[in-house]
């Protein structure tokens, strides 16, 4: 292996966290229910079994009193282990947040929130929403919730949530401390429908290159899509970007639906089938507007579910390149189902292929533990870093439709593999990053300098004065005070990644995602390597479209 085993152990614990943090919503995909009611309730509770007779001794003939509701909470998810990773349980008071990220909206007064010593602080209004109405702005400081103190208590940011978010239509009273005010503003905030955004940006990388970043599949995704494509369009795109790295799925029927925008009229999108499902194939209908656009996907080991179908529709029809590193590799689909009490389970009821009859889960025969130890495995193996350590079966052998050779068996295969870039990474800049002082002296910086910051019309502008101003030097002053002694060495050595890092947050704390991501795509090797393959014409030579 060609990497530094030092370097390899400190980026070890950032995955291990990140895939822990990742577990529970990797590779969702469902479609709507159609189960009645009854039908729940013979599923779950049938008349005569062995578990609901076990259960009823137990209750009846145990030592000790025991609580048949809480045996009963914990008896469901052990039973759902032993079918797949992804058959889940989903108790009722969990189910409302659950469904809220797919369902694209909830109940709030539409706020964008940091914590900061110990205080709430407002990064960002939504347009049109209830805050916004009434005046509240970027800097200001939640003190009071309904008369509590929030600020200075160690309230941890679900609390918080959970204050302010609630049934639309109620009010919630906040107390504002805002810059040169001294008195507490009082708003009373009536709670509104807040958009959750799933297209979290759309520009122009180039004068013809656009580039759209797809978070997740959720109700709403294909109409952001379409409004993304239509404005980039307008302004003379002619190849696209389309960024599901992190993207661990969502409803399939949104899937395809893009997907639909970018095939010729009967061109295969994906099969699905199921013991009770019939093979159903999925064509495209051949009204997409997008059909003309060259297209690029980007995926990564967090790209999964949803995210693989369209990199793998595009792939198999090579309709376009897929850039980046092999996907997670979760080839099942989920329906809801809904139970008596308000709970769900989400039940696998299908496997999907893509076009060329690839399936893409990997296998998950050695338990759940092991099953989600596959992202660190591959770590570990060197797959992050050298495409020569991905090991294939070969009889799991595909073809696209212009005979290029693919695999299944566990993700989707990039067309380009792009490693980890680790030229920038030292100790030092981990310490830094992990202990999350980039992101928080960004914060910093920003509200220390608001009126200033925001007189700029554009992230570019805002980086070409951040630019002249010593930020580093802040910076190491900053995490020297919080215990991360200077390193000579390898601050030089992570200089441009941590200026770039500190240029990128900061314009996000004044423009959003708009100006966010234009920054961070100066040091983002996955973007480069795609945007070099489409202007040297790599994406037609390997697609055989010369």
């Amino acid at each position: 292996m060609k990497y530094n085993n030092n370097l390899k152990q400190i980026i070890l614990p950032a995955v291990l966290a990140f895939v822990l943090i990742l577990g529970f919503f990797i590779g969702r995909i469902w479609t709507p229910s159609t189960s009645s009611t009854g039908s729940n309730r013979l599923f779950i509770y049938p008349q005569s079994n062995k578990l609901e007779a076990l259960i009823n001794l137990i209750e009846q003939e145990y030592v000790d009193t025991i609580n048949k509701a809480e045996l009963i909470e914990k008896v469901i998810p052990e039973i759902l282990k032993n079918l797949d990773p992804h058959t889940v349980y989903i108790p009722k008071e969990d189910l409302q947040a659950a469904n809220e990220e797919l369902d694209g909206n909830f109940g709030g007064i539409g706020v964008q929130f940091s914590m900061q010593n110990d205080t709430v602080l407002v990064i960002s209004v939504i347009s049109g929403g209830p805050s916004e109405k009434l005046g509240i702005i970027p800097g200001d400081r939640i003190i009071t919730v309904n008369d509590s103190v929030i600020a200075g208590v160690s309230m941890n940011t679900d609390n918080v949530v959970r204050l302010l978010r609630g049934e639309m239509g109620t009010k919630v009273n906040v107390g504002i401390k805002r810059q040169g005010r001294e008195e507490l503003l009082d708003f009373e905030i009536t709670r509104g429908m807040i958009p959750i955004y799933s297209v979290d940006v759309s520009y122009m990388i180039t004068d013809s290159i656009g580039y759209i970043k797809i978070s997740r599949f959720g109700r709403n995704t294909y109409q952001e899509m379409l409004t993304a494509m239509a404005r980039l369009k307008a302004h003379n795109c002619q190849s696209v970007i389309i960024d599901l790295r992190g993207n661990s799925g969502g409803y399939l029927d949104v899937a395809i639906s893009i997907i639909n925008e970018f095939l010729s009229k009967g061109d295969l999108i994906v099969y699905t089938e199921g013991k009770n499902n019939p093979r159903q194939n999925i064509y495209a209908n051949g009204a997409g507007s997008c059909q003309d656009v060259g297209v690029t996907i980007l995926i990564d080991e967090f790209s999964a579910s949803a995210s693989e179908i369209m990199a793998g529709a595009i792939q198999d029809n090579d309709r376009g390149l897929v850039v980046g590193r092999r996907s997670f590799g979760k080839g099942l689909v989920q329906q809801q189902i809904p139970l008596p009490d308000r709970s769900a389970i989400r039940l696998t009821v299908a496997r999907y292929y893509t076009p060329s009859g690839r399936g893409i889960q990997k296998p998950y025969e050695n338990g759940v533990e092991d099953y989600h130890r596959d992202i660190l495995a591959r770590f570990e193996h060197g797959e992050f870093f050298e495409r020569d350590s991905i090991v294939m079966d070969e009889s799991l052998e595909f073809f696209t439709r212009g005979g290029r050779i693919i695999f299944g068996g566990g993700g989707v295969m990039p067309d380009v593999f792009v490693p980890r870039d680790t030229t920038q990474l030292t100790e030092y800049y981990f310490r830094l990053h992990d202990r999350g002082i980039i992101y928080q002296y960004a914060l910093n910086y920003t509200d220390n300098n608001r009126l200033q910051l925001q007189r700029f019309e554009n992230a570019e502008s805002l980086v070409a004065h951040l630019s002249n101003q010593d930020l580093l030097s802040g910076l190491v002053e900053f995490a020297r005070g919080r215990g991360v002694q200077f390193n000579q060495a390898q601050f030089r050595r992570s200089s441009e990644r941590l200026e770039v890092e500190l240029h990128a947050y900061i314009a996000r704390n004044v423009f959003d995602n708009e100006g966010f991501y234009p920054v961070s795509h100066k040091i983002d090797e996955v973007v480069r390597a795609a945007l070099y393959h489409i202007r040297n014409g790599y994406d037609r030579e390997v697609l055989s479209l010369n």
